[in-house]
């Protein structure tokens, strides 16, 4: 992945051994320390020096260890690169910057090891926010991201380091942003989420089927920004209900513009309000977790809500 460029360099908090999720392991035996090193413990100073890299002319794939630890690096990322183009007329660019951290619940990191902060991003032009759901889509989509001409926040949701397990291909593929697949067609109520929920999803519309007799459409965003607003239409105007979840708080979740844009564009195919299955308004707790993500339990009652309106 890393040899398809002249000049790449990866770079973060204890990344030179690794990382601790182990995704950078032997990269630095193989490319060198200069092309993957370690950084201090500034989240600000990683995204600012990325910034630099890319605009250097090199590519830039900086690391933030945790999702939670970003937003020291708000500012760099919403004032500077997202906008970087943009001031200077397309005069210059740091679009060779992407910017990898895990995210999510993973059973014990409680509030500041468990956060999905894509809703913040989402309301930022200039760059891409991706989340992928297994390690197959997280190699096409990351190599689209590394390769794109912008910005891009790749999301890794950290629980599926170890419990999504595929044969990845070795071969370079790329996969398009800003495309949704539909990973099971049906016919009742259209299902949408992004990175784990997927898999919640996935049983969801198993239950639905087998429970119910009710029949799941089931849609992987994979980007948020910019999310397929076609795709999760269409599927809305065949099925007339849709729930989206994620793990993120429900107020000004990226649920929320989703229903917001479905309502807009798809109101007199609804046969039921938009439901969101999404994680309280609350801290992210630690002992309490199972009872603050939208499992699916939560997202099944939410499937027969819909279905008696």
């Amino acid at each position: 992945m890393v040899h398809m460029r002249m000049v790449v360099v990866i770079f973060g908090e204890d990344v030179a051994f690794g990382g601790v999720f182990r995704c950078t392991i032997n990269l630095a035996d193989k490319y060198g320390k200069d092309r993957v090193f370690n950084t201090p413990l500034a989240e600000q100073g990683i995204i600012g020096f990325g910034i630099g890299v890319a605009v250097g002319g090199a590519t830039a794939i900086a690391e933030i260890q945790f999702g939670d630890y970003i937003f020291p690096a708000f500012d760099q990322i919403v004032n500077e690169a997202a906008k970087y183009r943009y001031r200077s007329g397309n005069l210059f660019n740091c679009g060779k910057l992407t910017i990898r951290a895990p995210v999510g619940a993973v059973g014990h990191g409680a509030h500041y090891h468990s956060q999905s902060p894509e809703a913040y991003f989402a309301h930022t032009a200039g760059v891409k926010v991706v989340i992928p759901r297994s390690p197959i889509q997280a190699k096409g989509l990351l190599l689209s991201c590394i390769r794109d001409d912008n910005p891009c926040i790749f999301f890794e949701p950290k629980v599926l380091y170890r419990s999504a397990v595929e044969q990845v291909p070795v071969k370079d593929y790329m996969i398009p942003i800003g495309k949704a697949e539909i990973l099971q067609e049906g016919s009742d109520v259209t299902l949408v989420g992004w990175g784990t929920q997927v898999h919640v999803l996935r049983e969801v519309a198993t239950m639905a089927q087998q429970k119910l007799n009710v029949s799941c459409e089931l849609i992987d965003l994979r980007s948020i920004l910019p999310w397929d607003v076609d795709t999760v239409c269409k599927s809305v105007v065949k099925t007339g209900r849709l729930l989206v979840s994620h793990e993120a708080p429900i107020t000004g979740g990226f649920a929320a513009e989703i229903a917001a844009a479905v309502q807009n564009e798809c109101f007199l195919n609804l046969e039921a309000p938009i439901e969101r299955v999404c994680g309280y308004d609350t801290p992210f707790p630690h002992v309490h977790e199972p009872f603050y993500i939208p499992d699916k339990w939560k997202c099944f009652e939410a499937v027969k809500k819909i279905i008696n309106y």
